[in-house]
């Protein structure tokens, strides 16, 4: 069951990129007191004519706050954010929450975690249409009585799925986002053979839109999802660390044609985008 939000909450908002500006706002459209803060720092200024307080460090956005959020690049960029004196752990108060909803490998959150019990690890599916709808899917993880405390919260940004413990989330993720991923991949060579035997797109996107690759089909033809190629080879390569030895030949073939991609700014969608214009593939 969903629980509703019923009183408001401060909230630490660190990262401001599509999806943690999103996700700020929605939370404010919410009603619960949000500190802002991002590296750059004119990325707030939206958010701060929408009511947000921005703050001049991660410590100072977490003093006060009972939930404080991580939405940010990688690993790294979290530690940075965390760590130091001006880091969010130097502001966070024993009784408050940490929730990292970065897509990280499960090890660096259950390490994470060791440093500061109690944190959810709770990255999310969905992209920035769905974080401004309130309706991600938000892959929980840790202690449930952390989550429980979370749960407010996280119902204004969509519905909670408990996975386990810590690094369950995480975990999760990679599989989802090898799942999208690796489809985008196969459309795109689906699309790449139709071009050459002369099937008009439309017609053969219409068909696959009927078959195992629909959800990529949607995916591919969406508005407003922001995914940058940069980030998906990023998670991949998360993925891809986690198999070790194991052989997942359709992951190393998608890790190289995102390589090939010029503007590693752009959605994932350019994958399929690119089957037309002639990028070539590996």
């Amino acid at each position: 069951m969903r629980p509703s939000v019923t009183a408001m909450t401060t909230i630490a908002s660190l990262g401001l990129g599509r999806m943690g500006a999103a996700m700020a706002a929605r939370l404010l459209a919410a009603g619960h007191e949000v500190h802002v803060w991002d590296r750059t720092p004119d990325r707030a200024a939206p958010l701060v004519a929408a009511g947000a307080r921005a703050a001049p460090s991660p410590a100072a956005a977490a003093r006060g706050a009972g939930v404080v959020i991580t939405m940010l690049t990688d690993a790294a960029a979290v530690e940075a954010v965390l760590s130091g004196p001006d880091g969010a752990l130097a502001g966070l108060a024993p009784q408050a929450c940490l929730v990292q909803m970065s897509t990280v490998g499960p090890d660096e959150v259950r390490d994470l975690a060791r440093r500061r019990p109690g944190l959810v690890d709770a990255p999310v599916a969905g992209s920035v249409a769905e974080a401004a709808a309130g309706e991600l899917i938000i892959l929980a993880g840790g202690p449930d009585e952390a989550i429980d405390r979370a749960a407010p919260v996280l119902a204004a940004l969509g519905t909670v799925r408990r996975c386990g413990g810590v690094g369950a989330g995480s975990a999760l993720k990679l599989v989802l986002n090898t799942a999208l991923v690796t489809a985008v991949a196969a459309l795109a060579d689906a699309l790449a053979v139709a071009d050459a035997a002369g099937v008009d797109r439309a017609a053969a996107l219409d068909a696959l839109a009927a078959g195992p690759l629909g959800g990529a089909v949607g995916r591919a033809t969406a508005t407003g999802a922001s995914f940058p190629v940069a980030l998906a080879a990023k998670d991949l390569a998360l993925a891809r660390r986690q198999l070790g030895p194991a052989a997942a030949p359709l992951a190393g073939a998608t890790a190289l044609a995102l390589a090939q991609v010029p503007d590693q700014s752009a959605d994932l969608a350019v994958l399929v985008t690119n089957t037309r214009e002639g990028v070539a593939r590996p």
